[in-house]
């Protein structure tokens, strides 16, 4: 379930919708022009590498990860956040149970 843009979003009432093994996510809101997911990972989960023409800002709730962005690998713990340009290969490997704040724009149409 999506929460299309509203003032306020109550965390509690959205549901986690499972996408791999050990990693689940929330939509919190959007628009056309901007999208925030929240997505959980157990220590092990991974986000596979992957692509898309959306500019990505990520911050880190939780947790411990090995992001990789193009070429570039590293650690990144919570408080930390990292930029994903258009079209970049990119991927996580969650080291330490955590969530990530993922910002997308434009919004993520496959997501919804």
């Amino acid at each position: 379930m999506s929460q299309l843009a509203t003032l306020f979003v109550d965390d509690q009432r959205l549901p986690w919708e499972t996408v791999a093994e050990g990693v689940k996510r929330k939509i919190m809101t959007y628009d056309a022009n901007l999208m925030m997911v929240k997505v959980a990972f157990e220590a092990g989960g991974i986000g596979a590498a992957h692509s898309h023409v959306h500019t990505q800002m990520s911050y880190v709730d939780s947790g411990v990860f090995t992001i990789s962005i193009g070429d570039e690998t590293r650690i990144v713990r919570a408080g930390d956040a990292y930029y994903i340009p258009p079209n970049v290969w990119h991927g996580a490997v969650c080291e330490e149970a955590g969530v990530l704040v993922d910002v997308f724009t434009p919004m993520r149409e496959d997501f919804v």
